[in-house]
C-alpha cells in the first residue's frame, strides 16, 4: 500500500465507526495507485503542507470511488455504506482544506465533484478523469481562465472538454506527477 494510502486507512481507523470497520489494512485487489494527491501536492500552492495536500486529495478522491467503482482501502460489503462512506470521504477531504484555509482549492474540489458526477451520469468515464487531473493540478498550482474555460466547456458538454482539461493539466504542472 502507498504511503499515502496507509497515512489515510490510519486516519479512518483512528476515528473508529462504520467506516473503520471496511478499511481493508493490506489490500491486495490491485486498485487503481494513487496520483492525484500527488499531482496537487507537487504544486506551490501546496507547498508548506504537501503532505496534508496528498492525504485530503486522495481522500476525496477515495470518496468518488466509493461513489463509481470500488474503493482502494475502505471496501465496505453493503452498498449504501459505500456510498455514505463516501459522502463521509468527500467532507474529511474538504473539511481538512478548509481548516488549511485554501478556500479556492475548496471550490476546485467541490467542482471536480460535480463534474465527475455529471460525467458518470453521462456514461462519460474519461471526462470523469480529466476533471480528476485538471482539478489535482488546480489545487497544486491554481486555476486560471483557461482551466474556468475548460470546466465550462466540461458543464456544457463540449465533446472536447477531456481533451481541453487534460492538456491544461499538462501544461499548468509543467507535466509533473500523474499529469
Amino acid at each position: 500500500m502507498s504511503d499515502v494510502l496507509a497515512r489515510l486507512a490510519a486516519t479512518l481507523s483512528d476515528q473508529g465507526g462504520l467506516i473503520a470497520a471496511a478499511v481493508v489494512p493490506d489490500p491486495t485487489s490491485g486498485g487503481e495507485q494513487p496520483r492525484h494527491g500527488a499531482l496537487a501536492a507537487a504544486g506551490p500552492r501546496a507547498a508548506a503542507q504537501p503532505a496534508e495536500y496528498e492525504l485530503l486529495v486522495e481522500a476525496i478522491r477515495e470518496g468518488y470511488l466509493l461513489h463509481y467503482r470500488r474503493g482502494r482501502i475502505v471496501v465496505p460489503d453493503d452498498p449504501d455504506l459505500a456510498l455514505l462512506a463516501g459522502d463521509a470521504l468527500y467532507a474529511l477531504g474538504l473539511s481538512r482544506l478548509a481548516a488549511l484555509g485554501d478556500l479556492e482549492a475548496v471550490r476546485v474540489l467541490a467542482d471536480v465533484i460535480s463534474l465527475a458526477a455529471q460525467a458518470h451520469a453521462a456514461a462519460d468515464a474519461e471526462l470523469a478523469e480529466a476533471v480528476w487531473d485538471a482539478g489535482a493540478a488546480a489545487v497544486g498550482w491554481g486555476a486560471d481562465a483557461t482551466h474556468a474555460g475548460a470546466v465550462a466547456a466540461a458543464r456544457q458538454g463540449d465533446p472536447a472538454a477531456s481533451d481541453t482539461l487534460r492538456g491544461w493539466a499538462r501544461q499548468a504542472s509543467g507535466g509533473g506527477p500523474g499529469s
